[in-house]
Protein backbone atom coordinates (compact mmCIF):
# COMPACT_ATOMS: atom_id res chain seq x y z
CA UNK A 1 0.00 0.00 0.00
CA UNK A 2 0.88 3.59 -0.79
CA UNK A 3 0.68 6.89 -0.17
CA UNK A 4 -0.22 10.00 -2.34
CA UNK A 5 3.37 10.55 -3.01
CA UNK A 6 3.76 6.59 -4.02
CA UNK A 7 5.95 5.72 -0.56
CA UNK A 8 5.15 2.40 1.13
CA UNK A 9 3.26 3.06 4.14
CA UNK A 10 3.63 0.67 6.75
CA UNK A 11 1.03 -1.12 9.03
CA UNK A 12 -0.12 1.77 11.72
CA UNK A 13 -2.94 2.39 14.16
CA UNK A 14 -4.92 4.42 14.85
CA UNK A 15 -5.34 4.77 18.40
CA UNK A 16 -8.41 7.08 18.68
CA UNK A 17 -10.40 4.43 16.62
CA UNK A 18 -8.97 1.55 18.88
CA UNK A 19 -10.03 3.31 21.76
CA UNK A 20 -13.45 4.04 20.76
CA UNK A 21 -13.80 0.25 19.63
CA UNK A 22 -12.58 -0.85 22.31
CA UNK A 23 -14.76 1.12 25.53
CA UNK A 24 -17.99 -0.99 24.40
CA UNK A 25 -16.56 -4.00 24.15
CA UNK A 26 -14.63 -3.48 27.66
CA UNK A 27 -17.69 -2.23 29.16
CA UNK A 28 -19.61 -5.19 28.01
CA UNK A 29 -17.44 -7.91 29.62
CA UNK A 30 -17.57 -5.69 32.58
CA UNK A 31 -20.98 -6.11 32.89
CA UNK A 32 -20.76 -9.65 32.13
CA UNK A 33 -18.07 -10.02 35.29
CA UNK A 34 -20.87 -8.23 37.56
CA UNK A 35 -23.21 -10.29 36.48
CA UNK A 36 -21.58 -13.28 36.73
CA UNK A 37 -20.91 -12.42 40.06
CA UNK A 38 -24.63 -11.51 41.42
CA UNK A 39 -25.19 -15.39 40.15
CA UNK A 40 -26.09 -15.17 36.36
CA UNK A 41 -23.75 -18.52 36.22
CA UNK A 42 -26.44 -21.04 36.04
CA UNK A 43 -24.23 -24.61 36.13
CA UNK A 44 -21.54 -24.49 39.43
CA UNK A 45 -19.54 -26.51 37.35
CA UNK A 46 -18.00 -26.54 33.48
CA UNK A 47 -19.89 -28.05 30.76
CA UNK A 48 -18.70 -29.81 28.40
CA UNK A 49 -18.64 -28.81 24.59
CA UNK A 50 -21.63 -30.96 24.11
CA UNK A 51 -25.36 -30.56 23.89
CA UNK A 52 -27.79 -33.63 25.03
CA UNK A 53 -31.00 -34.16 24.30
CA UNK A 54 -33.65 -35.64 26.67
CA UNK A 55 -37.34 -36.54 26.15
CA UNK A 56 -40.14 -38.12 28.67
CA UNK A 57 -43.79 -38.99 27.67
CA UNK A 58 -44.30 -36.50 30.75
CA UNK A 59 -42.74 -34.89 33.43
CA UNK A 60 -45.30 -33.84 36.56
CA UNK A 61 -43.69 -31.14 39.24
CA UNK A 62 -43.90 -29.01 41.93
CA UNK A 63 -42.83 -25.92 42.83
CA UNK A 64 -41.72 -24.35 38.70
CA UNK A 65 -39.24 -21.67 38.48
CA UNK A 66 -37.75 -20.64 35.02
CA UNK A 67 -35.23 -17.71 34.13
CA UNK A 68 -32.13 -16.60 32.16
CA UNK A 69 -28.81 -17.53 32.99
CA UNK A 70 -25.32 -18.61 31.73
CA UNK A 71 -23.12 -21.77 31.62
CA UNK A 72 -19.45 -21.41 31.13
CA UNK A 73 -17.30 -24.39 29.63
CA UNK A 74 -13.92 -25.18 30.02
CA UNK A 75 -12.73 -23.00 27.78
CA UNK A 76 -14.54 -19.72 29.36
CA UNK A 77 -16.65 -19.74 26.60
CA UNK A 78 -20.20 -18.59 28.02
CA UNK A 79 -23.30 -19.88 26.82
CA UNK A 80 -26.43 -18.67 27.43
CA UNK A 81 -29.31 -20.92 28.92
CA UNK A 82 -32.83 -20.85 29.85
CA UNK A 83 -32.77 -22.56 33.87
CA UNK A 84 -35.20 -24.66 34.28
CA UNK A 85 -35.56 -25.28 38.30
CA UNK A 86 -38.44 -27.72 39.96
CA UNK A 87 -38.60 -28.34 43.57
CA UNK A 88 -39.96 -32.29 42.77
CA UNK A 89 -40.26 -33.96 39.50
CA UNK A 90 -41.64 -37.08 38.30
CA UNK A 91 -41.02 -37.89 34.74
CA UNK A 92 -41.66 -41.44 32.75
CA UNK A 93 -40.19 -42.71 30.31
CA UNK A 94 -36.98 -40.62 30.35
CA UNK A 95 -34.58 -40.39 27.42
CA UNK A 96 -31.25 -38.74 27.71
CA UNK A 97 -28.75 -38.91 24.73
CA UNK A 98 -25.33 -37.54 23.45
CA UNK A 99 -23.51 -37.99 20.46
CA UNK A 100 -20.03 -37.56 20.13
CA UNK A 101 -17.63 -37.78 16.87
CA UNK A 102 -14.72 -39.40 16.88
CA UNK A 103 -12.04 -39.24 14.54
CA UNK A 104 -11.73 -42.24 12.23
CA UNK A 105 -14.21 -44.46 14.39
CA UNK A 106 -17.04 -41.62 13.57
CA UNK A 107 -20.46 -40.85 15.72
CA UNK A 108 -20.69 -42.66 19.05
CA UNK A 109 -24.43 -42.47 21.28
CA UNK A 110 -24.72 -42.88 24.30
CA UNK A 111 -27.95 -43.35 25.14
CA UNK A 112 -29.60 -43.92 28.81
CA UNK A 113 -32.99 -44.45 29.45
CA UNK A 114 -35.03 -45.33 32.83
CA UNK A 115 -38.48 -44.65 34.29
CA UNK A 116 -39.72 -47.12 31.85
CA UNK A 117 -41.61 -49.43 33.94
CA UNK A 118 -44.50 -48.89 36.63
CA UNK A 119 -42.19 -47.01 38.80
CA UNK A 120 -41.32 -43.41 37.42
CA UNK A 121 -38.04 -41.09 37.65
CA UNK A 122 -37.98 -38.70 40.77
CA UNK A 123 -35.90 -35.99 41.30
CA UNK A 124 -35.69 -33.16 44.01
CA UNK A 125 -34.66 -29.99 43.78
CA UNK A 126 -33.67 -29.87 40.00
CA UNK A 127 -32.10 -27.92 37.91
CA UNK A 128 -32.24 -27.77 34.15
CA UNK A 129 -30.27 -25.59 31.81
CA UNK A 130 -31.72 -25.59 28.46
CA UNK A 131 -31.28 -24.02 24.83
CA UNK A 132 -34.57 -25.60 23.53
CA UNK A 133 -37.83 -27.13 25.07
CA UNK A 134 -41.33 -28.35 23.30
CA UNK A 135 -44.03 -30.37 24.44
CA UNK A 136 -47.84 -30.13 25.78
CA UNK A 137 -47.47 -28.42 29.06
CA UNK A 138 -50.10 -27.05 31.84
CA UNK A 139 -49.60 -24.28 35.19
CA UNK A 140 -51.25 -23.65 37.55
CA UNK A 141 -51.26 -20.45 39.40
CA UNK A 142 -48.11 -19.40 37.07
CA UNK A 143 -46.90 -15.97 37.47
CA UNK A 144 -45.20 -14.19 34.24
CA UNK A 145 -42.93 -11.63 34.21
CA UNK A 146 -41.71 -11.61 37.64
CA UNK A 147 -38.35 -9.93 38.83
CA UNK A 148 -36.21 -12.98 38.69
CA UNK A 149 -34.47 -12.17 41.90
CA UNK A 150 -37.87 -12.33 43.57
CA UNK A 151 -38.90 -15.92 42.63
CA UNK A 152 -39.89 -18.03 45.50
CA UNK A 153 -41.80 -21.18 43.92
CA UNK A 154 -39.03 -22.85 42.79
CA UNK A 155 -36.14 -24.83 44.88
CA UNK A 156 -34.54 -22.38 47.45
CA UNK A 157 -31.80 -21.21 45.44
CA UNK A 158 -33.68 -20.44 42.14
CA UNK A 159 -33.48 -17.08 41.62
CA UNK A 160 -31.74 -15.14 38.87
CA UNK A 161 -30.56 -11.48 38.23
CA UNK A 162 -32.59 -8.77 39.53
CA UNK A 163 -35.09 -6.78 36.65
CA UNK A 164 -34.24 -9.80 34.49
CA UNK A 165 -37.60 -11.62 32.89
CA UNK A 166 -38.80 -14.97 35.10
CA UNK A 167 -41.86 -17.18 35.51
CA UNK A 168 -42.96 -19.64 38.02
CA UNK A 169 -45.82 -21.80 39.08
CA UNK A 170 -47.12 -23.92 41.51
CA UNK A 171 -46.82 -26.72 40.22
CA UNK A 172 -46.06 -28.36 36.30
CA UNK A 173 -46.95 -30.76 33.35
CA UNK A 174 -45.65 -31.71 30.49
CA UNK A 175 -46.53 -34.28 28.03
CA UNK A 176 -44.65 -35.44 25.13
CA UNK A 177 -41.38 -33.46 26.68
CA UNK A 178 -38.13 -33.01 24.27
CA UNK A 179 -35.36 -30.77 25.17
CA UNK A 180 -31.94 -29.73 23.96
CA UNK A 181 -29.62 -28.89 27.26
CA UNK A 182 -26.04 -28.09 28.20
CA UNK A 183 -26.33 -29.35 32.09
CA UNK A 184 -28.45 -31.02 34.45
CA UNK A 185 -28.09 -31.07 38.32
CA UNK A 186 -30.13 -32.36 41.18
CA UNK A 187 -30.36 -32.83 44.73
CA UNK A 188 -32.24 -36.22 44.12
CA UNK A 189 -31.93 -38.45 41.35
CA UNK A 190 -33.53 -42.13 41.48
CA UNK A 191 -33.45 -43.53 38.16
CA UNK A 192 -35.72 -47.01 38.40
CA UNK A 193 -34.59 -49.72 35.60
CA UNK A 194 -31.87 -47.33 34.61
CA UNK A 195 -30.58 -48.59 30.95
CA UNK A 196 -26.97 -47.27 29.49
CA UNK A 197 -25.99 -48.34 26.02
CA UNK A 198 -22.75 -47.07 23.56
CA UNK A 199 -22.99 -47.69 20.16
CA UNK A 200 -22.01 -46.84 16.86
CA UNK A 201 -23.87 -44.03 14.42
CA UNK A 202 -26.47 -41.63 15.74
CA UNK A 203 -29.03 -42.62 17.71
CA UNK A 204 -30.49 -39.74 19.59
CA UNK A 205 -33.88 -39.69 21.57
CA UNK A 206 -35.53 -37.80 19.00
Amino acid sequence: MKDAHGRPVTGRISWRKFAVLSVPALAGTAALGIALANGALAASFAVSGQQFKVSADSLTGKGFAQYGGVDANARGDLLPVAVTAIKTAELDHLCQSVVTHLPVIGDISLNLSAGTGSKPVEAADLFVDATQLSGNATFHQIEIGRDASTLDKGPDTAQGMQDLFAQQADDINITHLRQTAWATNAGTFKLSGLNMKISKGKKECF
